[in-house]
């Protein structure tokens, strides 16, 4: 059984989509009609930008999120039976199971990359990557530390992400490190994703995604709240909307997916992070990418 995931922030790179955008005229009519809805040229930052244009939460997002939908026009639609995104990647998932279309999804993708910016720069925050420390002790550290600092993204077995506030997620890390973590990583991000630092733009997002219209799903979606598959429209909503504010459960929603039959994996847009997260969390599947 196959399964299409698409990865997050972070996947980014210049020079993405350039490739695809010439290859067909239907993908060149998508990705100049993003440049519509969007009001900017962001093909022009995705081809020939800086990493630093790339960087911002405003173009990182919605580039990523157009990359990946024309790399999923390139599959045709290829008989997988789920999906899944890691975080800003649950969007894209939505456009795969027919849930958003393109233009409604880029819009919210923008909406909830602005508020999470207006978020971020509201509050001093960060993000860490713990390595070599079991999950539970992870979550043990953080509730024992004054500020806010949560487990944010648990990726695969052995690297756990925090974020919240910059001293709080400091003070974890040599916590972490006393623990026996092999390391404690503070990220080049400038903001706390996943937390409660993010309410503010989970109320903006919140708003954006009830004056949009949700299908019903045609496969399910392996939601990163929920972890398990999803097909009810009104649900899908909730779920995104609790996104924001909580934690990315990929270990536990690539466990149910191959529990519910998934055998085969292929990575829908830029870059290989999920492949190698999956293999990690289950060596037996396979892995593939489409870019």
């Amino acid at each position: 059984m196959k399964a299409l995931v698409f990865p997050g922030q972070g996947s980014q790179f210049v020079g993405m989509g350039e490739e695809l955008y010439n290859s067909r005229k239907d993908i060149k009519d998508l990705m100049q009609f993003a440049n519509e809805v969007l009001g900017f040229d962001i093909l022009s930052l995705m081809f020939k930008g800086t990493d630093e244009d790339l960087k911002k939460t405003e173009v990182t997002q919605p580039s990523i999120f157009i990359h990946s939908v024309a790399v999923l026009k390139t599959l045709n639609g290829q008989g997988a039976e789920m999906v899944a995104g890691h975080s800003l990647g649950e969007f894209s998932a939505l456009v795969a199971n027919g849930v958003l279309s393109f233009d409604d999804g880029l819009k919210l993708v923008s909406a909830r990359a602005n508020a999470m910016q207006e978020a971020c720069d509201a509050n001093p925050s960060s993000m860490a990557a713990i390595l070599g420390l079991a999950d539970e002790k992870v979550e043990e550290i953080c509730s024992q530390i004054d500020g806010i600092v949560v487990p944010a993204n648990y990726n695969c077995p052995g690297q756990l992400v925090i974020s919240g506030e910059t001293s709080a997620v400091e003070m974890a890390c040599e916590k972490m490190k006393e623990a026996g973590a092999k390391r404690a990583l503070m990220l080049p991000v400038n903001g706390a994703f996943h937390s409660p630092l993010m309410q503010p733009a989970q109320e903006k997002l919140a708003a954006a995604i009830e004056n949009t219209k949700f299908r019903n799903a045609t496969i399910p979606v392996y939601q990163n709240i929920t972890t398990t598959g999803v097909s009810d429209p009104e649900e899908i909503k909730k779920n995104l909307i609790k996104q924001l504010t909580g934690p990315v459960k990929w270990i536990q929603s690539v466990q149910n997916m191959i529990k519910d039959g998934a055998t085969h994996f292929v990575e829908v847009g830029p870059g290989k992070t999920l492949q190698g997260l999956i293999k990690k969390i289950n060596a037996e599947v396979m892995v593939s990418s489409a870019n």
